[in-house]
């Protein structure tokens, strides 16, 4: 145990920092942790706006030190398998992405959220967010509504609808209500290309915080699968995927390997979130 960050920072035995704070407070712990020489891995987001994203993902690169951020979705084994498969051609080229989530989530269990104006992105669908990108690389524009429902607990909003262009004509749509009333929770993903596609279920959220393993299937006749194949996942998103995320920081460190969630690329994850934000607070499209 540590009295304060100073003490942890100055222990030479400790090599990597993980910044498991609110977003608020992450940028003066990141920027002690990069003056340290301590790698980093960071809660996301690891800031709230991109000019502070940039400046802490350029201090890292100068320091040397191996930096990533917490979006473990991209370690969630149906999400992996998912895009192993988009890698390996099974899909063509990918058309369009759907998220679709309707849960009832108890935010009293985070008393911090509470003050927070920018809520549900910021703090849950930023995982969604980011692996659309993952997927589809950086859109051309995006177009958000959000809301509240009358009476919750948060100030923020807790459910969003985002719609997506990209070049080329692909396009994502996210969807995450948080309030649903009907105890019939529902976590659906579909990803679509010119040979095939992949549906599955993200199973964390059907029974939160314990969960359950993902299902994935997948058509393609660039593999030849004659109708829909499962895909046996075996593997949570709590803890598997939070153990790739570490893993990840850990094989960069040990062997100069990029993290799959390096800091420099998040960065294009917070500039996304800002500027949902500003087509959800604008009412308008907003283009990249």
């Amino acid at each position: 145990m540590y009295a304060n960050l100073e003490e942890l920072l100055a222990d030479e035995q400790v090599q990597v920092v993980d910044i498991a704070v609110p977003v608020a407070q992450q940028p003066p712990i990141f920027r002690a942790a990069v003056a340290a020489g301590k790698h980093i891995l960071a809660q996301k987001p690891f800031t709230e706006n991109p000019e502070t994203a940039r400046e802490l993902a350029g201090l890292a690169a100068q320091a040397g030190v191996v930096a990533a951020v917490n979006q473990q979705l991209r370690f969630d084994e149906g999400i992996a398998a998912a895009h192993r498969m988009v890698e390996l051609g099974w899909l063509g080229t990918l058309t369009s992405l759907t998220i679709s989530v309707n849960v009832f989530t108890d935010w009293k269990q985070w008393e911090w959220t509470q003050a927070m104006e920018r809520l549900e992105i910021m703090v849950h669908s930023i995982h969604y967010h980011d692996t659309v990108r993952w997927f589809l690389g950086e859109p051309s524009s995006v177009y958000v509504d959000g809301g509240r429902v009358p009476g919750q607990y948060p100030i923020g909003e807790t459910r969003t609808i985002s719609s997506y262009r990209f070049p080329g004509g692909a396009s994502a749509l996210v969807v995450a209500n948080h309030m649903s009333p009907g105890a019939d929770d529902t976590a659906e993903f579909r990803i679509e290309g010119t040979a095939g596609a992949i549906r599955g279920t993200l199973g964390l959220m059907y029974d939160y915080p314990s969960g359950r393993p993902d299902t994935l299937e997948v058509t393609s006749t660039v593999a030849g699968t004659d109708g829909w194949v499962p895909y046996p996942v075996t593997q949570r998103w709590f803890p598997h995927a939070f153990i790739g995320t570490m893993g990840s920081v850990l094989e960069g460190i040990a062997t100069g390997a990029m993290p799959r969630t390096v800091v420099s690329d998040n960065v294009k994850t917070v500039e996304l979130v800002a500027a949902l934000y500003r087509s959800m607070e604008s009412n308008e499209v907003v283009r990249l």
